[in-house]
């Protein structure tokens, strides 16, 4: 099979779909890897050391995009390069798609077929392409909400804790899963007063057993999410339906009563967003203000730690890289439940029932039709 690798375009995104590793995979294997002159910079791979594992180097997006069957990216296409996709291209990225329609109709327009990491899904439940990447996103809310809550970037200007006779900052984590438990970690090691609220009550009790009782859980309820957000100096949101639209818990109203300068953190923005004043934005521009709190709404957070994410991802995507690759996304499909899960569109129609829910106008079809 032949696979491209362009250079992501997002603002302030410099991660990339593989490293020379995954490269070297796929070319002992007989495949061909196209990768974007300057792909890997931004993660600190040159050019070179592609190369050096069998990849060939091209010059621009439109090349790149074009020299593969296999399109393999870190973040969902964007407008520019809508006019990249094709009928007869396998796009193998993070979509999110329950939350962008505009991109949901461009795969459906250009016919693509869009296998989309965040919803390969094994029996178990668990989201193997997506675990990184969470863990990466829990680790850095922490530090970015410590961040914001200093007065010099419109927070309260309190620390996270560590200082005697002052207390710490209270932080409420609201989902208990691979991203919030990293949150929380982080946040306790940090000096705060951490309670974590989830619907899972095993996801509480291994909260419990791990921290030692140090962090506290709470059965997540409207009246408990309302109680603990309006006390609270930081919030981070990291609630996940896999493939759907995340869920709303804080209101406007809500945030009407917090303290002022607190932040909010959205994890959950690329599907949407937990807080109802939530809205994406930028390294570049990461935070803005609503009544007198603080919003952090970054949709591609890993991206700021580039080194860390790409070899992270890479771990994870390349087993089922080299699946596609060897035996085609049907067949690998087909033999995989995990990767059907996966695909998100195919021929014009959405395969996913969490983008069908949230665009119910689109033309929709099941996974096994398509297979078979």
């Amino acid at each position: 099979m032949r696979i491209s690798v362009p250079t992501e375009v997002k603002n302030h995104e410099y991660r990339v779909a593989i490293t020379p590793v995954g490269v070297n995979e796929l070319t002992r294997r007989g495949h061909q890897v196209f990768v974007q002159a300057g792909a890997g910079l931004g993660s600190s791979i040159t050019d070179e050391e592609y190369a050096a594992q069998g990849a060939t180097i091209l010059p621009d997006a439109a090349t790149t995009w074009s020299a593969g069957e296999m399109v393999m990216k870190v973040k969902e296409p964007v407008e520019p390069e809508y006019g990249y996709l094709r009928d007869d291209l396998l796009l193998f990225t993070y979509l999110h798609l329950a939350a962008d329609r505009a991109l949901t109709e461009a795969l459906l327009a250009a016919g693509t077929t869009s296998l989309a990491y965040e919803t390969v899904q094994l029996p178990s439940g668990m989201l193997p392409l997506l675990y990184p990447m969470s863990e990466v996103a829990g680790c850095l809310a922490p530090q970015v909400g410590a961040h914001s809550m200093m007065k010099a970037a419109g927070g309260r200007g309190v620390l996270m804790g560590a200082v005697g006779g002052v207390p710490n900052a209270r932080v409420v984590v609201l989902g208990g899963g691979v991203a919030g438990q990293n949150a929380a970690n982080i946040a306790l090691g940090m000096g705060a007063n951490v309670t974590i609220l989830d619907t899972d009550l095993e996801k509480l009790r291994m909260t419990f057993w791990r921290y030692d009782n140090r962090i506290q859980g709470i059965v997540s309820t409207a009246l408990s999410v309302r109680e603990q957000v309006l006390a609270a100096d930081l919030v981070i949101s990291t609630v996940l339906i896999p493939g759907a639209r995340a869920p709303k818990l804080v209101t406007h109203d809500m945030v009407a009563q917090m303290k002022p300068g607190s932040v909010l953190v959205d994890v959950a923005i690329d599907q949407g967003g937990c807080f109802e004043d939530s809205r994406p934005t930028t390294h570049a521009d990461p935070t803005f203000t609503v009544h007198q709190s603080v919003f952090y709404c970054v949709a591609n957070m890993p991206g700021a730690v580039p080194n860390t994410s790409t070899w992270a991802l890479t771990n994870a995507t390349l087993p089922y890289a080299v699946q596609l690759a060897e035996k085609g996304w049907r067949r690998a499909c087909d033999e995989s439940q995990p990767l059907a899960l996966g695909l998100n569109t195919v021929g014009g129609a959405v395969t996913c029932s969490g983008v069908s829910a949230a665009f119910t106008d689109l033309p929709s079809t099941s996974v096994r039709s398509v297979l078979d």
